[in-house]
């Protein structure tokens, strides 16, 4: 039985305070910038921008990237886990990971330590811009704000500000 594949959110502190959705596919960690977060209410439409690609490896990454190069800052592990496809077509056929996000629409369930449930990436069509929402499901909760009851990494513990602080 194939392994699932992983996903993580790394809190990044570069220009702006950010978290960075991470999600496996094809070999690599296909990449979002999501500026506020994921958020658990179904309601709320979170902008995601596509960056580059990532190794597998830099799942684990927490750090401070120094200098005034882009991505400069603290990183943070906020959450990991598993997750599964959900994307179906018109035939109720899983639709593989990589054709979903080249179609503009992919729907996922994650497994994660913060994070659980079904979630979508949606492309907007005005400048390659996406869109993360939460799916109605047994774990949405309008009413709890994870990014800020639960700011800590899942590996080391530490807070965003923590972690700069360790590069001084």
């Amino acid at each position: 039985m194939p392994k699932a594949p992983i996903f993580v959110v790394q809190l990044h502190d570069a220009r702006r305070l950010h978290y960075d959705v991470r999600l496996e596919v094809d070999g690599v960690l296909k990449s979002w910038a999501v500026p506020r977060g994921p958020s658990l209410d179904p309601v709320v439409k979170r902008l995601a921008v596509p960056t580059d690609d990532h190794s597998l490896e830099y799942a684990t990454y927490e750090g401070v990237h120094v200098g005034a190069r882009y991505g400069s800052g603290a990183v943070i592990v906020w959450d990991a886990g598993v997750y599964r496809n959900e994307t179906r077509d018109k035939q109720r056929k899983l639709v593989d990971p990589a054709d979903a996000i080249d179609r503009g629409h992919f729907r996922f369930a994650l497994q994660g330590v913060k994070l659980t449930g079904s979630w979508a990436f949606t492309r907007t069509g005005r400048d390659g811009d996406w869109l993360l929402v939460k799916v109605r499901d047994e774990s949405a909760d309008p009413l709890l704000d994870l990014t800020v009851d639960d700011p800590r990494s899942i590996l080391s513990g530490l807070t965003i500000d923590e972690m700069a602080a360790t590069a001084s």
